[in-house]
């Protein structure tokens, strides 16, 4: 099955190079009208006295090439069709189009057909008078001792060092010597858990869960080892220690920390985590990313890629450039923890007596406790069958607290805070929130007004706005609201019969627009009284006493 959003196969990269001219953020990109088949990515405004630098190389691993074109790094960037090298006539008419006397310097990650297209390309361009000088980048560490080593992440190092002495006016053979001197200090290795998707290509990954492939190309090509795994740092110890034997102990580096392309941003700061974790990492005095730079489609996988650094390699890559996908060079940083004042939302009170009050809260604890079973019952026609299960637990606490005296009976702002702070701890899942909403919000209001009535019917609309539901909802609210509501001028007699009448509507409603039974098809609720309303109607049915 094929996952990857495109119109035409054909449009592919035309439509995302459109996507880009319309939405690069310092808007000093232009497509250069150059014949069909040609796709030449380049700044608006290029000054030819100064030495061009052109990338590319096949679409897929954006926002490389075409995304570091700007002033201070590159002048253009000349792209291929997906996971193709563009043709030798798109290159050869970047070189002329950008370039001036003082000459170009083609960047070429080492790819058999980005090598010899390229080349011929500048071949060609120095018989018509323009002075080419070509760099191929070979920082791939996977294969040791590899004859051609692949060019990976780590030819942004190389674009952004040529892009600088460019930019300072330097000569060909300047900025040339930089990009090789940076060439030879960069390493780069690579790890994946899936393969890339093609569009137009049925997708088959054949890497296993559990499995990863170390050193796999960009293109899809298949790793030189797989690795079995169970946890993410793992990797990132792999991929360390490997630019830890490939490198020398006794400088100091950056590393570029490369999405491979289908890694979330929470991953990516956990694998970010794990590198800075690795003994590698205390080498390094700058990193670049984490982010995605050189991808390979929506492979979910990630690479490494460090540089040895020189007092000319840093000032480069610290400059100020006009390129929106180079995220720029950080300090490393140490992470510490500030102390701080720690609080807390335990109330503080002094436990008092209050006859009435205690036998009110232990017979609506009794009323709850002794409901278990009922409600257990109607919960699983609806649900997991533990509504009784959660009252309970619930109801059981506060009733440990009142028969031991500890809690501020003579006093019902504080009181009701103090349940609701024990509810919260106790009960599981959203019944147990959504009564200590009405009693916490019940216990400030009353706190400011000493008004039962007027703080009970606060609670109630917290917890409706906070739960999200209505009378008709098929909810407790339907039976505690019209009980609240008649309870100051009718007395609790008629509050009983309105929360019993509300719980039994529960029964005739065949959708419900909120809580467990939302999800739940009519025929299944047809008949089934709401647990919650009932928990509420037998409450009320208790202080008829």
């Amino acid at each position: 099955m094929n996952k990857i959003f495109f119109n035409e196969k054909e449009t592919i990269v035309d439509d995302a190079i459109n996507g880009l001219l319309a939405t690069n953020k310092y808007n000093n990109l232009t497509k250069l009208n150059l014949g069909e088949n040609i796709r030449v990515i380049s700044r608006k405004n290029i000054d030819k006295n100064k030495v061009s630098i052109i990338s590319g190389g096949g679409s897929g691993h954006e926002p490389a090439h075409a995304g570091f074109v700007g002033k201070g790094m590159l002048t253009a960037a000349v792209c291929g069709d997906i996971f193709a090298s563009p043709s030798i006539d798109a290159v050869l008419n970047a070189i002329l189009s950008v370039s001036g006397k003082v000459g170009c310097l083609l960047i070429v990650k080492n790819y058999t057909g980005d090598r010899l297209n390229f080349g011929l390309a500048a071949e060609r361009a120095k018989k018509m008078g323009i002075p080419v000088e070509v760099v191929i980048v070979k920082e791939d560490i996977a294969i040791e001792n590899a004859d051609q080593p692949r060019g990976l992440a780590g030819t942004l190092f190389i674009h952004k060092v040529a892009g600088y002495y460019a930019e300072q006016g330097a000569s060909l053979e300047k900025v040339k010597k930089m990009a090789e001197e940076c060439n030879k200090r960069i390493a780069t290795i690579g790890v994946a858990i899936t393969n890339c998707r093609i569009p137009g290509v049925n997708y088959t990954d054949r890497i296993k869960e559990g499995e990863a492939e170390l050193g796999l190309g960009i293109h899809g090509e298949p790793g030189i080892n797989l690795l079995k795994y169970i946890q993410a740092q793992e990797l990132s110890r792999e991929l360390m220690g490997k630019l830890e034997e490939h490198n020398s102990k006794d400088e100091k580096y950056a590393i570029l920390i490369n999405n491979l392309g289908g890694i979330s941003p929470l991953e990516m700061n956990l694998i970010t985590n794990d590198i800075f974790k690795e003994k590698f990492f205390n080498s390094c005095d700058y990193f670049i990313g984490p982010s995605a730079y050189m991808t390979s489609m929506d492979m979910k996988g990630f690479s490494i890629s460090s540089i040895q650094l020189t007092e000319d390699i840093l000032i480069a890559l610290q400059s100020e450039v006009e390129v929106e996908s180079w995220t720029g060079i950080t300090p490393k940083r140490l992470i510490k923890a500030e102390p701080l004042q720690t609080f807390t939302t335990n109330i503080e009170y002094t436990a008092t007596t209050n006859k009435n009050v205690k036998e009110i809260v232990e017979v609506i604890c009794h009323a709850i406790i002794n409901s278990e079973t009922e409600l257990n019952r109607l919960d699983s026609l609806v649900g997991d069958g533990d509504t009784g299960s959660t009252f309970k637990s619930g109801a059981s606490e506060i009733l440990n607290h009142s028969r031991k005296n500890n809690f501020p009976l003579d006093d019902l702002g504080v009181l009701f805070q103090v349940i609701g702070e024990k509810l919260a701890v106790v009960m599981g899942g959203s019944s147990g929130v959504l009564l200590s909403i009405f009693f916490t919000a019940s216990g400030v209001e009353y706190d400011a007004t000493k008004d039962l009535y007027k703080s009970l019917l606060k609670g109630l609309e917290q917890m409706k706005f906070f739960g999200g539901a209505n009378i008709g909802d098929c909810t407790m609210i339907d039976a505690l609201e019209p009980a609240l509501l008649t309870l100051e001028k009718y007395g609790i007699n008629k509050a009983i019969e309105e929360a019993k009448i509300g719980a039994d509507s529960t029964s005739k409603m065949l959708k419900a627009r909120a809580g467990r039974s939302s999800y739940v098809n009519e025929e299944n609720l047809n008949g089934i009284k709401d647990p919650g309303a009932l928990a509420i109607e037998n409450i009320f049915a208790s202080l008829r006493k």
